[in-house]
């Protein structure tokens, strides 16, 4: 795209406009940009739920991929990248499970998680060799990021995941963008102009922060990897999170914490099979047969 094109583009674009209420934003005091700041902040979960029909048919696809082995793999470029390799981190510790089961991809690779990478971003054909590299197939999702909608390293990814008869997903903060068009679920989350113009880190990645966690927790909780509001696949990997385990198994079951401790104990720290031995009085095998009989999900698999 030339120079000319591209000052178009952006001429276009509702992410780029300047915000009317921060035009004085450089003769603000502290407390003025601050409140100003979290004022336009405040639009950010309105302009969400506008897109939640959309948001929940991605979470259904991407339930059906999980259940067919498949993946859920982020792909952007900056902040948006960024973000997504975020909530893939955190999917492990959190849910319990694999690593390779939802991927983070960024424009540019490790190094860009902390150093801008110039012009990778730019890069079509490196959004699908990204994912050739982690062997992506017809059975996964993939979530293109991007606050423009058009960025080329993403639009890349997901022609060639179209290609491949997988599931595509478009999240983008500008409307009718050209990833929308290419992607076959678009969540739009149109959140209008920056306070500071074009620093799309701000609303829009605030907007892709909260979609993708929705993404992540509602797919994780209807495949049963919560108890009731409980996250009981949590990994006890460090002293905080035994201790959260301990505090589950006791909010699940009403228990002491000195009987929490022991049924943690004898479940081999695994929270789910100790709150399922307690609850149906069984051993770790009755309680590993019980939960494979029903597919993990702890409420179904309790008498």
């Amino acid at each position: 795209m030339t120079e000319q094109n591209l000052l178009n583009a952006l001429e276009q674009m509702i992410t780029e406009q300047r915000n009317p209420e921060s035009t004085n934003i450089d003769q603000m005091t502290a407390l003025e940009i601050v409140s100003l700041i979290n004022q336009q902040d405040k639009t950010v979960p309105l302009a969400i739920e506008k897109c939640l029909p959309q948001i929940a048919v991605a979470v259904e696809k991407i339930v059906q991929a999980f259940q067919a082995g498949g993946r859920l793999v982020y792909i952007g470029a900056g902040t948006s990248g960024r973000l997504g390799v975020l909530d893939a981190s955190e999917c492990p510790p959190t849910f319990g499970v694999d690593p390779a089961m939802v991927v983070g991809l960024i424009a540019g690779g490790e190094r860009a998680l902390r150093h801008p990478i110039e012009g990778a971003e730019d890069n079509q054909e490196q959004g699908k060799l990204d994912l050739q590299q982690i062997d992506f197939s017809g059975k996964d999702v993939l979530v293109g990021i991007a606050a423009s909608g058009r960025t080329p390293y993403v639009i890349g990814a997901l022609q060639y995941a179209n290609e491949l008869g997988a599931t595509t997903v478009a999240i983008a903060s500008n409307p009718h963008s050209e990833m929308a068009g290419i992607a076959q679920i678009a969540i739009e989350t149109v959140v209008g102009a920056e306070v500071l113009t074009g620093s799309s880190r701000m609303k829009s990645g605030t907007a892709q922060k909260l979609v993708l966690n929705m993404l992540t927790t509602a797919s994780m909780i209807l495949l049963g990897k919560c108890y009731q509001n409980l996250m009981v696949d949590v990994q006890a990997s460090n002293e905080k999170l035994k201790a959260r385990a301990i505090r589950i198994v006791m909010q699940a079951t009403d228990c002491s914490e000195y009987k929490a401790i022991k049924a943690l104990k004898l479940a081999e720290n695994n929270s789910k099979l100790a709150i399922m031995m307690i609850l149906a009085n069984v051993d770790i095998q009755q309680a590993k047969a019980l939960l494979n009989e029903y597919q993990g999900r702890l409420i179904d698999a309790l008498p």
